[in-house]
């Protein structure tokens, strides 16, 4: 294998790498930082003749084992970053699709799988969602391949659906009744972080067969980073009065009255909101070095994106 160097400057050998969900909210954003470290790179999907990014567009569906085959052939690492969050069996769905996915890298001699999975302690109750994601880590290495799985909480980023609901929130409501999950602690991430620490982790020794916790500078509860992304984007914090009596079905229900996300990922992301999420471990900086962006830098990234890109957009309906 030729050499590279990734954006630490150090040596990296330069790999075939399949990226599964390659036009998702971290997918499209990883590829070209995968490609501009220097490795080939297949952009998996379900519609390669639609996909404009990065890399080289190959098809496959994690939910159609057959499809796997030729994505997979003659790739060191893949990135596994799919789930069913929008689907009422998602818990099902993933693990099948988990232990697809692993049994074919495995009979294709890959040599390690990259997954983003779900923060929280073990020691806990998981919710629905959280349980699957880490169920979908155990069931990627029962296939005999070295997984390295990043552990995050709410990703801030254009596009991401957990900042979605935070950024219309914010911008739809005056004031609000929230839920009383506003009141947990979280730790989110900046999407360039956690696309700096995915590349960072590919091919190295040291964190095969590892799970490392991810996460920004801030400990925040939702209340708190709510207030914080109001006061960026509009100058002022509305006033939010948290409410103990809204279970995590009617709090779903109101998510989807207010915001557009889709009500059945919101309501599986409600169920985690309950859990508190915070990094006790921050051994992923052995491995990538260098400070993660603070809440408020993530949110001004976030908004500038979503402001370059609706820009674009008004150009180009006038051209």
């Amino acid at each position: 294998m030729a050499a590279t160097s990734d954006s630490t400057g150090a040596e990296r050998r330069t790999l075939t790498v399949l990226v599964t969900g390659a036009s998702g909210f971290i997918g499209h954003r990883l590829v070209p930082a995968l490609v501009a470290e220097g490795h080939d790179v297949r952009a998996m999907t379900r519609h390669p003749e639609d996909y404009d990014g990065k890399g080289t567009p190959v098809y496959g569906d994690v939910a159609d084992p057959g499809s796997l085959a030729e994505p997979l052939s003659g790739v060191d690492v893949a990135y596994y970053l799919v789930h069913s969050l929008d689907d009422d069996d998602f818990e099902e769905k993933d693990a099948s699709a988990a232990r697809a996915f692993g049994q074919a890298a495995a009979a294709l001699g890959v040599r390690q799988i990259i997954y983003l999975g779900g923060l929280g302690s073990d020691d806990e109750e998981l919710s629905p969602h959280l349980r699957s994601r880490r169920e979908v880590e155990h069931l990627l290495a029962e296939s005999g391949v070295p997984v390295t799985t990043l552990r995050a909480a709410i990703v801030v980023g254009h596009g991401g659906i957990s900042w979605e609901i935070t950024r219309q929130l914010v911008d739809k409501l005056p004031a609000m009744v929230a839920p009383r999950w506003v009141k947990t602690r979280t730790q989110p991430i900046a999407v360039d972080d956690v696309v700096r620490y995915l590349a960072g982790v590919a091919d190295r020794e040291e964190a095969l067969d590892r799970a490392f916790e991810i996460g920004g500078p801030d400990r925040l509860d939702y209340l708190g980073m709510l207030r914080e992304a109001a006061k960026i984007s509009k100058g002022h914090a509305p006033p939010i009065v948290p409410v103990p009596v809204l279970s995590p079905r009617l709090s779903s229900r109101w998510l989807a009255l207010v915001t557009t996300v889709d009500a059945t990922t919101g309501r599986n992301l409600v169920d985690s909101m309950g859990v508190e999420v915070v990094v006790t471990d921050h051994s992923i900086r052995d491995i990538v070095p260098g400070e993660p962006l603070t809440y408020a830098e993530a949110v001004r990234r976030a908004l500038a994106e979503r402001e370059a890109e609706e820009a674009e957009g008004k150009a180009g309906a006038e051209r």
